[in-house]
């Protein structure tokens, strides 16, 4: 059973960046501002043989009910709730504040063992900070450095005597092993919501969690950090990352929002489908179309989800000029799935979870290789390549190496040559004949060697 240990502390003492030690990665994003962290965070740590389960949460401060800063705490709240133990952060370099002390009472109320941690101890001050600790109540100060992995040792000693029992040997997997169809299948799907601020993200994954997971307000902006939550719908398993909202590079001025977009980034890379969330009152808007360009540079499957459509007058065949639309904004991924979904009232819901399985399966397709190229003879037949130069384009064959997404080598005797247009009719013409919908696909030219290249030429 995994053994839970949530951070809690006043804001900017540290917390993300214990964290981050802990997992082992920058999963948290990290800023001298205070009140960077919102949503709570859980992450698989490791400290020498132990294992545990960790949560980053919001810095412990007050706030008026149903404010933002009241919801944060909500979401501390539920994170001690979750814990096995807890660790109060303090920072040893500003001392003992009056916030310290009234949130060392409220971690003794949860009744749950409590690792007093003395972040920032390096150096005189944070000595004289660390002894100030003792007046909590709390016990012995563990002084660490989370920033320069100072005291790992020492916090180790005090994790380990509250474990119940060491932690058992986890089996090693080996990123060279072949993973069959079947492992595939049963390994969680990979989903990233991405979008403009405001557009919903966050209240549509709350939707499919049932619960307040995520921190949702009407100014834009509320989501920082990258959140991945697991998710079973149907049998089916998800792991699906909340994002930041993506504005515009010109509009990006502040040090924190450029952490959040790049943390929104790397989620996009990470992810097998991206979901594209788009406002239904101002659809396909220029970022809207930034974003899905990008998704589809990255090779990422897509679908495209019109949220807050409880909000639409219904007109008839508004679905299908959603659809038109979709096609003529985005002929890159032609075909893209594209569902009506209000994240509020769970409208469209089963839809939209259908079709990212759906734009799975296509981004994971492979073709036989005889059937592909009894196409390329059709689709070849049907409109020769161009003449460049006054040379003849000679195309041989194509195969497909790998899927995720669909990805083609074409052998050709000038590949510097061949147009982007006949490339663009190659691609829309795979599309049609193998089902490959809204997926990208890339087709690579690979010039065939000539075997008379080594004999001399004849002087003229």
């Amino acid at each position: 059973m995994s053994f839970t240990i949530a951070i809690i502390g006043r804001p900017n003492v540290g917390k993300s960046t214990l964290f981050n030690r802990l997992v082992g990665q920058k999963l948290a994003l990290v800023d001298d501002e205070p009140g960077v962290t919102r949503d709570r965070r859980e992450g698989s740590a490791r400290l020498g043989d132990l294992e545990f389960t960790v949560i980053d949460t919001a810095g412990l401060d007050e706030g008026a009910k149903g404010s933002l800063t009241a919801r944060m705490q909500e979401q501390t709240e539920t994170a001690i709730s979750l814990a096995d133990a807890l660790m109060f952060v303090i920072d040893a370099r500003a001392g003992l504040t009056p916030n310290d002390r009234a949130f060392a009472d409220f971690a003794r109320r949860a009744n749950k063992p409590v690792v007093l941690v003395a972040n920032k101890s390096e150096g005189k001050h944070g000595e004289i900070g660390a002894m100030e600790s003792y007046a909590l109540g709390l016990g012995d100060p563990v002084q660490i450095s989370a920033e320069h992995g100072e005291g790992m040792s020492d916090l180790y000693d005090a994790l380990a005597a509250l474990m119940p029992e060491p932690a058992e040997e986890r089996e090693e997997f080996d990123d060279d092993d072949v993973i069959s169809d079947e492992d595939l299948a049963q390994r969680p799907i990979r989903v990233a919501i991405v979008g403009r601020p405001n557009a919903g993200k966050s209240t549509l994954i709350n939707h499919l969690l049932g619960e307040e997971r995520l921190l949702t307000s009407a100014e834009a902006g509320t989501t920082r950090d990258s959140i991945s939550v697991e998710i079973t719908w149907q049998g089916r398993d998800f792991r699906v990352f909340d994002t930041a909202g993506l504005r515009r590079r010109s509009r990006i001025e502040e040090k924190l929002e450029k952490l959040s977009v790049a943390d929104a980034l790397r989620a996009v890379r990470f992810a097998e489908v991206v979901v594209l969330t788009m406002d239904a009152q101002n659809r396909f808007e220029e970022q809207d179309l930034r974003i899905a360009d990008l998704i589809e540079r990255e090779g990422r499957a897509i679908v495209l989800a019109v949220n807050k459509w409880d909000l639409m007058e219904r007109k008839p065949h508004l679905i299908s000029a959603l659809r038109r639309d979709a096609d003529h904004w985005l002929p890159q991924v032609k075909g893209a799935p594209i569902v009506a979904v209000s994240g509020l009232m769970g409208e469209g819901i089963d839809r939209l979870m259908t079709a990212i399985q759906d734009a799975y399966a296509v981004w994971n397709k492979r073709v036989p290789t005889a059937a592909l190229n009894r196409w390329f003879e059709q689709a070849v037949d049907a409109n020769p390549p161009p003449a460049v130069s006054g040379r003849r384009l000679k195309l041989n064959y194509i195969t497909q190496p790998k899927g995720r997404p669909p990805s083609f080598v074409l052998f050709c005797s000038r590949a510097d040559a061949v147009p982007q247009s006949y490339l663009r009719y190659l691609t829309n013409s795979l599309r049609e004949a193998f089902d490959l919908p809204g997926t990208p696909i890339r087709i690579t030219l690979r010039e065939k060697a000539n075997p008379f290249a080594h004999k001399r030429k004849r002087p003229s």
